[in-house]
Parts: structure tokens; sequence; C-alpha cells
């Protein structure tokens, strides 16, 4: 939808937040995006991912046409190619040897397609989705509580709660909004609701908590089956609600009590003080309004569903579910993770939040007039990818994700897809670890390009608009898969004129012989069945359900009607479960991935931008200094973290904030940026065995230094082709540069005719060359015509100048005779300014112009920095730093 000025409603592609974004493009091609103060989820404010988006939009390393065994060739070509090898698989070896791997970056209309083929046309359940690696847990547990995949929150929930317990999730990085949502209703509310965070790590989600309880990994279900314990104790079980509407929790109970039964005994096996663990119970037996949020830190677990149900078990036996400020709340990682939910995107579930129930199957059949159907569940997506190993899947199609870098174990990814027969990938983007495994590549379309739906994380379904054209010849994911179906013979069946057609029938698949008043099924958007397309392109943001000719239900289960049998919630007997595997003395710390504040998945969006780029610009390792210590670890130093699968090279950070004997390592960094940086490359394949989710919390690891024979970087306004021979490398594009961080276990015996053939196509007439023999060290600088071509430093160790005053020499049109002489240096003479490394990514505010202006000013407060520098007043996300610098400036 758009208005007079060139406005485009649409939504932010990043995070399960789904936040309203207001798009504009110029006559010049040029884009401009702000937050949408109408959308319910985000009221305008957007966080440092999400005010870059104008940014990422450029066709620097898209993939643009299509391609077979690495030759651009027609769409006819390619797509024939497809459906050629689809059908000759299938003849060969039947429908199971032929999977689908999709994403929660494809919009529902993709996302239905997809299974819609795959499922009610090809025969066959194996399709998956990368949200198993982030949600799936929480689809199991609330079937096995609920009867069905319910999220029962609203945002509006954490407004109106007393206490917030976020229990693995880093709120305040990975949905940023969410957490100033808190922080604005704390300010307004003198302090409500209180906030606990439970979590291994001191994150940013801590700065502002009233609790931190430092958990032993792995043991948040012994903790919230201690809780149960307590409320039964001080009576806080609402019996009536259990009464009426749950079964099983004596039996609940009666299993926490054998290994959770005290304080003492949970404070023992959770690694905490007893008092931590008495004050938390107590905060929440006294406190009606209760929401707990959870995410991957819950999920990403070889017992993450046993973890789910455990906090269902307590809000079940308390009553506080569904009701306003109270509730369990699964806040999802992607941008549609829960749209790939309501059509059956997972392996485990068909379309409309039906099962394989042979009820269900029929009935999807029916509707599809599908010739055949899957009739059991396919497989999940470690199983999928063992099954192309060993020869069992002989095609695979891969469509908006990146597998080997996000997959655990994913050298063992990687060999598979080399060894598979049929590899075929849908993508954006040209140069990715799997991309670059692909027989067939196709180009696809991506945000700003494509239309369709997203739903976010309570449920709110909105609208993605274009208002880019497509270009090369990409197009969107349900048109390739609709190009596809026709070829194998199903065109009558995909005969869409666009996407608005696919919604309506994923509409109407959704009320089909659905009762919501009979809470036959939970998801259904009836109302949405006869939708046409400018209806659908006015489509205004809406929490389903919605049927057709009635009200959508406002909130699930405060008074009960759950998707089970007998409309009763099933609280879930849970014993100790440790995890597959512990830590020994070979391998004795645990691996701990996830995100960090400014970048998404494996880059290939906010890799684009400087900003996003420059707060956390390389791989790191964050370790306790006790540990860092005990393994010979020195901070900014290279470390290698090895595991029984696999190894990676990252910075080591040491940070008091991490908890002795566990190590934590972002996960977005691929081939393409980081030579060897692929943490999941290090973690190990164990998965839940309820929702197949993988274990990404807790891999037994061991560290040691990395000692190359030499560190460097180079800073280059061109992008460069470094060749061969480096051991290390990491890209980072720069305002105006590229980045390299380089390291080489060989010595280089000639460094100024190394330096010359690196930067060998720099135009230049000015060479500046220092090179220290006996301390190791080389530096030099291509100039032209007084401005900064490129520049070189080398030395033994990592010991190197801060990179932020040098990358803003690229910045000037010709260097000053005193940034001149200061160039090989490394940092600024007297006068020059330096801003430092980047804290505010929203406004680039270097900490340098921070420090200086809290000890010049007496600036106190992150509001008071925010008032003259800006900076803490758009996302928020790096307030807690802001704090930080306050209190280590004063000291």
């Amino acid at each position: 939808m758009s208005d007079a000025s060139g406005e485009v409603r649409t939504t932010c592609p990043y995070c399960g937040v789904g936040c309203g974004v207001i798009a504009t493009r110029a006559a010049d091609g040029s884009v401009a995006v702000r937050g949408d103060p109408q959308h319910p989820a985000n009221f305008g404010r957007l966080c440092s991912k999400g005010s870059a988006l104008a940014e990422t939009l450029d066709l620097d390393g898209r993939l643009l046409f299509p391609e077979v065994g690495g030759q651009r060739v027609s769409w006819e070509v390619a797509l024939d190619a497809v459906a050629t090898g689809l059908r000759d698989t299938l003849t060969a070896h039947g429908p199971e040897a032929v999977a689908l791997y999709v994403s929660g970056q494809l919009l529902t209309e993709d996302y239905y397609v997809a299974n819609k083929l795959v499922k009610g046309f090809i025969g066959t359940a194996n399709i998956d989705t990368n949200s198993r690696l982030c949600m799936s847990s929480s689809v199991a547990g609330h079937k096995r509580a609920f009867g069905t995949d319910t999220v029962p929150g609203s945002y509006e929930d954490l407004e109106a709660a007393d206490l917030i317990v976020l229990v693995g999730s880093n709120l305040a990085w990975c949905h940023p909004v969410l957490y100033q949502r808190i922080l604005a209703a704390r300010a307004a509310r003198n302090g409500r609701p209180r906030l606990v965070v439970i979590d291994p790590r001191r994150t940013a989600s801590c700065d502002q908590a009233d609790q931190h309880l430092a958990i032993a990994p792995g043991t948040d279900s012994i903790l919230f089956d201690g809780l149960l314990v307590h409320l039964h104790r001080q009576d806080c079980i609402d019996l009536d609600y259990v009464e009426a509407h749950t079964e099983g929790y004596l039996a609940a109970l009666r299993a926490a009590r054998a290994h959770a039964g005290s304080v003492p005994d949970v404070a023992r096996a959770c690694g905490l003080p007893g008092e931590a663990v008495a004050e938390f119970f107590a905060a929440f037996a006294r406190t009606a309004k209760v929401v707990t949020v959870y995410s991957q830190g819950v999920n990403q677990s070889s017992c993450g569903t046993d973890k789910v149900n455990a906090i269902l078990n307590c809000h079940l036996a308390s009553g506080r579910i569904g009701k306003p400020g109270m509730g369990p709340f699964s806040v999802t990682g992607q941008p549609n993770a829960m749209g790939g939910r309501e059509v059956g995107g997972l392996a485990n579930q068909l379309a409309a939040h039906m099962d394989f129930a042979a009820d269900d199957v029929a009935r999807v059949q029916r509707f599809w007039a599908a010739p055949v159907i899957a009739e059991r569940p396919g497989l999940k997506a470690v199983d999928m990818f063992r099954a192309v190993a060993e020869g069992r899947i002989k095609a695979i199609w891969v469509i908006g994700t990146n597998p080997v870098v996000s997959l655990p174990d994913a050298d063992a990814v990687r060999a598979a897809l080399h060894a598979c027969p049929l590899v075929i990938v849908s993508d954006a983007v040209a140069d990715t670890d799997t991309v670059a495994c692909a027989h067939i590549r196709l180009p696809a379309a991506t945000w700003g390009e494509k239309d369709g739906t997203v739903t976010n994380s309570e449920r709110c379904i909105s609208r993605q608009r274009a208002f880019l054209p497509l270009p090369g010849a990409a197009q969107p994911d349900w048109w390739i898969l609709c190009e596809v179906a026709r070829r194998l013979g199903f065109g009558a069946a995909f005969d869409y004129a666009g996407p608005a057609g696919i919604f309506a029938e994923h509409a109407a698949l959704s009320a089909f012989e659905n009762d919501p008043a009979g809470r036959v099924r939970d998801f259904d958007i009836g109302a949405c069945a006869g939708l046409d397309a400018p209806a659908y392109d006015a489509l205004t943001p809406f929490r389903w359900p919605q049927p057709a000719g009635g009200a959508g239900i406002g909130r699930f289960f405060a008074e009960g009607g759950f998707y089970t049998g007998d409309n009763r919630a099933r609280f879930v007997a849970l014993g100790p479960r440790a995890p597959v595997y512990a830590p020994d003395a070979a391998y004795p710390l645990v691996l701990n991935t996830g995100r960090v504040r400014d970048h998404w998945h494996t880059l290939t969006r906010t890799g684009k931008s400087a900003r996003l780029s420059a707060h956390a610009p390389e791989p790191y390792a964050e370790i306790h200094p006790l540990d860092a210590a005990l393994f010979g670890i020195v901070d900014d130093a290279l470390v290698r973290v090895s595991s029984r699968w696999g190894e990676a090279v990252v910075r080591a950070k040491l940070a008091r904030e991490q908890r002795p004997g566990s190590v934590f390592v972002p996960m977005h960094w691929g081939s393409p940026q980081a030579s060897r940086g692929r943490i999941d490359a290090v973690v190990n394949p164990a998965t839940d065995p309820h929702s197949g989710q993988p274990e990404s919390k807790h891999t037994p690891v061991r560290i040691a230094p990395w000692v190359p024979a030499w560190h460097g970087f180079v800073l280059s306004r061109e992008p460069l082709a470094l060749g061969e021979g480096l051991d290390y490398r990491v890209q980072v594009r720069g305002d105006g540069l590229w980045r390299y961080e380089i390291a080489a276990e060989t010595p280089v015996g000639d460094w100024s005719a190394w330096a010359h053939a690196l930067l060998a196509d720099q135009p230049g007439e000015g060479w500046i060359e220092f090179f220290d023999a006996a301390a190791g060290r080389y530096r030099a600088a291509a100039m032209h015509d007084g401005r900064l071509l490129a520049c070189v430093f080398v030395a033994p160790g990592p010991q190197l100048p801060p990179r932020d005053w040098l990358a803003g020499l690229f910045t000037r049109d010709a260097l000053t005779v005193g940034e001149r002489a200061s160039l090989l240096a490394g940092r600024p003479g007297p006068g020059q300014p330096d801003t430092g490394r980047v804290v505010c990514a929203c406004f680039r505010v270097g900490v340098n112009t921070l420090v200086d202006a809290i000890r010049r000013q007496g600036l106190a407060t992150p509001e008071a920095i925010g008032a003259v520098l800006k900076a803490g007043t758009n996302c928020g996300s790096c307030v807690p730093e802001l704090r930080k610098l306050i209190a280590e400036t004063a000291a």
C-alpha cells in the first residue's frame, strides 16, 4: 500500500518483532526508511538493523541470473533443468529421495506454495525450515501442553506485567524494540515490570535487570521444576483453574519434587547461590502478573522441549496464562517463523496448524485436490542433511537459507551437499557457502522487491510490499516454485496470478472444516479468504484468529479451551536430562553460540552496511579471564576453538560478563566474510528428541592460542583479491573502504614485494613504506592525488594500531600534511580528530567522542549523552555500553 507521496508501508525483514517500516523511493532511485508510527508492533521505533535497511539494498554480490553448472542460462533452461532433475529422481528413487530446505525469510505465500508442492503433489513431507533451528522446541512444547502450537501472549502483556522473566533471551540485542517497550513501561509505571534475567552470560539485557541468575548451562528445566514445587508449597496454585482446565498436575509435581524438591537442591544443580534462587521464587510467587519471555537459550537444546514445558507448567499451575500481563511468551528469531508454522513449514506439520492425523491428511488432500499427499512426518533439518550424506536423499532444493553456515556440524553438511547428485539453491546472494555447493542456482527476489505477508511473534499478520523493481532476472520464490510445479504436470493447482491469490487460498484452508467456536483448530483467518488483489494490497496488520463472519478470539486460554480431546491443558512430568555431550578432560568448556547486536544471520544483508559492521567487525570468542589465564589466551589475540566435530579461529575477547567454564561465539560469519569463522562447524549435531532442534548452546570445546607467523590488516578503497597464502582472513565493509584482517603461519621473505603484489591494481604515484626488520613490523600506504588508496600494517603479534582513525582517512578528498605524517604511525597526531570504534550504530557515535563528552560536560546518564550526541536515543541497544562507559570514565 503506497500513498501519493510514494511512501510504501511494509514490514522489516529481520527478527520476529515484525516492525512496520515506511520506505520511500526518490526519483534518483535512492531509498529512505523509517519506522511506521501506525504499526502495532513498534509504533515507529526501529532497531539499528531496521534503521540501516536502506544501506543494504545495492546489487553488489547479488545473484541476478540463473546458472546451471556454473554457466548463465535463461529461466526456461534453468527451470527445465530443475524439473527434469526432480522428475528423474522421483522416477528412479521415489518421493522420499527429494527434499526442500526452506527459510523463515520466506513470505507466507512462498512458504505455502512450497509446502503444497512437496507434501500434496510430490508426496513427501521432506520439507523443513531453518526455523527448526530457532523455535521448534517451542512448537513441540506448546503442542504437548496446549494441543496446538498457540502463542497466547501479546506485546501489550509486556507493558501490563508486574514481573518479566527473560529466560535464554538477550532481548536488548536480539529484539531491541520489545526491550525498549519494556523499559518505557518501567519508566511510566515506577519501575514496573520488575525484570529478572536468567542466562549464563551477563548480557546487555541485564543492564536494567532487578536480578540476574547466571545459571549453569542446560539447567533451566531444573530451575522451573523447583519453581513449581515452591508455588505448591506457598499455596500459589490456582486450584480452580487447574481442576477445571488441566490434567496431570500431581504427576508433574511429583516428578519435580524428585529432583528439585528444595531451594538448596535447585541452587546446587543450577550453580546459583541459594538466596538468589529463593529471591526469584518469592518474586514469582507473590506477583500475579508475570510474563516469562523465552527464546533461543531455552529452545536450542537437546532437552529444549522439556525446558519449554517446565515454564508452561508453572504458568498453568498458577493460572497465569491468557490474561492481561501474564503468560509464557516465545519470541521468534526470524521475521516469518510464525508464518511458516501456519502453513506447515516444518516437516512434522501440515498446513493451517494441522498434523499427520488421518483426518487432517484427508482434509488437506481434499482441499488441495491433491493427487497424492504425504501421510507421515518428513525428515527434520539435521536428519535431512544426514540423509543427504547417506545417499538416501538424491535431490535437495535449498531456498533462502545458508545451512553450510547455520546448521550444526557444518563441515559435514558441506560434504553432504558436495556428494549429492542434485543440489538446487534459490537465493538473492551469489557468494554464500551453500550457493557454492549448487548445481543449479536460481536468482530470488529479496526484501523491497517482493510482495506477501509475514506473521510476528504475537500472531500479527502484516504485509511486506515491493517498492523496488526486480533486478536482473530475479523472481519471487512463489513464482519459481509454481513454474517448476507446472513443468512437473501440476500447473492447474499452481495457476496463481500473484501472492493475493495464494494468501486467499491459505486463508480458505484455515477455515476449511473448521469451527473456532468449537475449538477445532486455533488458526483461522477465514475472514481473508475472499480478498481480491486490491483488498490484499490494502491489508492492514491484524492478529489472528480472524474467522469469517465472527469476531476473533482476543486471548487464548484465560478460560481454558485448549485444543486437546477434552479441551484441557496437559502438564508434562519432567525428569532431569543432561545434555547429550558433556565437558570432559579433552573438551572442558561449554560453547554457547548466538547473535551480536547489529548483525543478522550470515551477514548477507547486514554485512553490506558499514555502520552495522563497525560494532563487531570480526568473529570473536567471549572468554572469562580465569579461563583465558588457564589456557594461555590473551585479549585480542587469535584463539582456536575446537570440538570433536570441527574448529574455528576467532578473536579472543576477555569478558567478566561470561560465566567461567563457558565460551560464547557469534554465529554470523561464513567463509566469504571470515575464512575460519564458521562456528557451527564446531557445534555438535545432537537434537531434541521431540522437536529435532539442535543443541546450539552446549557443545564441549577446548580453546588454545592460535599463533601465526604474523598478523596484519589492510584497508583499501577497492575490494581486493587477497589470493593464496593467508590462513586467516576477515572481510569487513567500511565507509568508503574495505577492511581485511589477515594472518598466516608462513613467514614472508620480502614484505615490500608482497605488499606491492597485494595492491597491484591500485593506481598511484605515491608509495610510503616503513620496515623494522628487527621487530618484524612492516607498514605501507598507497597514495594518489593526495588521497589515501590503501594501507597495510603487519606485525608478529596482534598488537596493531586501532583501525578507526585510519579508516576515517578514507573519507578525506586529500590528507593534510599532519595526517600524512601520522599515517604510518597508525594514530592521530595533535589536533587530529579520532572518534574511535563505533558504540552507537544508529548515529555512528564513537567511543572517543563519547568519553570526551562525558569528561568535558560531566554527562552522568545515558539520557544526558543522548541529549548531546543522540547516542542511545533510537533503538537503545547501545545504552548498556553507554552506562558502562560512564562508570569507567568516572573510575
